[in-house]
């Protein structure tokens, strides 16, 4: 069993590739609640980025987000006193803000805690199934989903065989990939890998099938 309370890769310098379908569930201070840790920080800064899964009637207790929680929902439906969010939901509860999370049916989500500035106080609930992709660079098709300053968080659409220019990314880059499968020069990532690439780090990417990925560039 990981020793909870021990950083996980903090290491900001450093690439970070976790194929998380093949991670182990692990105990929440809910019950029924289970995460997938992918990035910590020491237990009292809060900061992590995980897979959290709502087992079926979870509720997790009322909590306030100091800076800010930003969840991408992956499966089922997502809830909390406000509302209801099924898969394909983007959200941003900004710093200060407080709720009181369960799922009814079961879900599973992508979530990022204690990691806005505090000026960031933009509230943000975005169903993508029912948004409109712009055209991006090449073939690509886009869907901002928030930016603050350096930050830009978006949903990349890759057609079967398209090939982007290399590039370098200033401020790091973090992919969760969504459906499909994204390959550069350094590997292959199948649907639910989570990676993390430093500042100024550098690749030529490409897919072979039809792929969608989560990014999120700028802020490392």
């Amino acid at each position: 069993m990981p020793n909870l309370d021990e950083p996980l890769n903090m290491d900001f310098s450093q690439k970070v590739v976790v194929q998380t379908e093949s991670l182990d569930w692990l105990g929440s201070r809910a019950d029924n609640v289970l995460r997938k840790p992918l990035e910590r920080a020491l237990a009292e800064s809060g900061r992590t980025t995980s897979i959290v899964q709502f087992l079926p009637g979870a509720y997790f207790p009322a909590h306030q987000h100091g800076l800010g929680e930003e969840i991408f929902v992956l499966e089922g439906v997502f809830s909390d006193e406000n509302g209801s969010y099924p898969a394909g939901t983007y959200l941003r509860n900004p710093p200060g803000s407080n709720h009181s999370p369960y799922s009814k049916q079961g879900c599973i989500i992508f979530v990022k805690l204690e990691q806005f500035s505090a000026e960031d106080t933009q509230k943000v609930v975005l169903d993508t199934n029912q948004a409109n992709m712009q055209p991006g660079l090449g073939n690509l098709k886009v869907l901002s989903l928030h930016s603050f300053q350096t930050q830009h968080t978006a949903l990349v659409y890759w057609p079967p065989g398209e090939k982007f220019q290399p590039h370098r990314h200033w401020g790091g880059e973090e992919i969760l990939v969504l459906k499909g499968e994204f390959i550069d020069e350094h590997g292959r990532y199948p649907k639910g890998t989570w990676i993390r690439s430093p500042h100024l780090s550098l690749h030529n990417p490409y897919v072979e099938e039809a792929t969608l990925i989560y990014v999120k560039t700028g802020h490392l």
